[in-house]
């Protein structure tokens, strides 16, 4: 259990970014995130500078752009979302491109699409550079109840247990000749993922008792010290305070 857990979103590096405490990343993404909600949709050119923000930890980070990219199709049901409502919301209309559109709905539709599109660029770079233990380490230490951060570490640690588990199960019906084919296939599926379920349930049992044999006592050891110092505060608030002038100036532009 004390081992580490690679995850596919993590991104190896070395770089200044990588090397920063997780709560102060936390903290940081989070402030910015909030900056970037309160920013008037109407000021464009706001949400251009908070991506050349973004766009500078991530060279910074040295995570490639063409991988952030790639991972933002995460957001397409919100972006089809947007793309409707200049269609069937009320108010003015105006023409764009020989359509008729709300005036109201283009503005929603902008707001969701850049508020929405920079949050998720933040929140890849956050995954991107911290590994998912130590981020459950940082929400730890920023004073997380312990019993949701444990739920969050066994969900973490066993999700590709269960998931390799549903793969060889479904190794297992294609070997037998069954194909998902009409609503006759419905009752297998059923089966399966019962049968799923009792087997992760008492894989938990077995994994708790073995837990419960070495000493476990309702708190995970800790391995690493992910203490933060006033010098990493003050490195990881660059972006947010960055982020707080470019928002101060939004709001005060005429």
């Amino acid at each position: 259990m004390g081992a580490g857990h690679a995850h596919r979103l993590y991104v190896p590096g070395a770089s200044p970014v990588h090397r920063l405490p997780p709560q102060t990343k936390i903290v940081a993404v989070l402030a910015f995130v909030l900056l970037v909600v309160a920013t008037p949709r109407e000021r464009m050119w706001a949400f251009g500078v908070y991506a050349l923000l973004l766009a500078a930890v991530a060279l910074i980070a040295r995570v490639p752009l063409r991988t952030v990219a790639r991972r933002t199709v995460i957001e397409v049901p919100f972006v089809a979302f947007a793309v409707l409502l200049p269609f069937v919301a009320e108010g003015e209309k105006i023409a764009v491109l020989g359509l008729r559109v709300s005036e109201g709905g283009m503005w929603d539709a902008w707001n969701i699409l850049a508020k929405g599109t920079l949050g998720v660029v933040a929140s890849i770079l956050l995954a991107a550079t911290t590994e998912p233990r130590l981020l459950l380490l940082g929400i730890e230490r920023l004073r997380m109840p312990s019993l949701l951060t444990q739920i969050a570490t066994f969900m973490l640690r066993y999700v590709d247990v269960v998931t390799a588990e549903l793969g060889r199960m479904k190794v297992a019906r294609a070997s037998r000749g069954f194909e998902a084919r009409g609503v006759r296939a419905t009752g297998v599926l059923a089966k399966s993922v019962g049968a799923l379920f009792l087997r992760s349930y008492e894989r938990g049992e077995r994994v708790h008792l073995a837990m419960v044999s070495r000493g476990y006592d309702g708190r995970m050891p800790v391995m690493h010290d992910v203490g933060a110092t006033a010098a990493q505060w003050t490195a990881a608030a660059a972006l947010p305070s960055a982020a707080a002038l470019v928002a101060l100036a939004a709001w005060i532009a005429p």
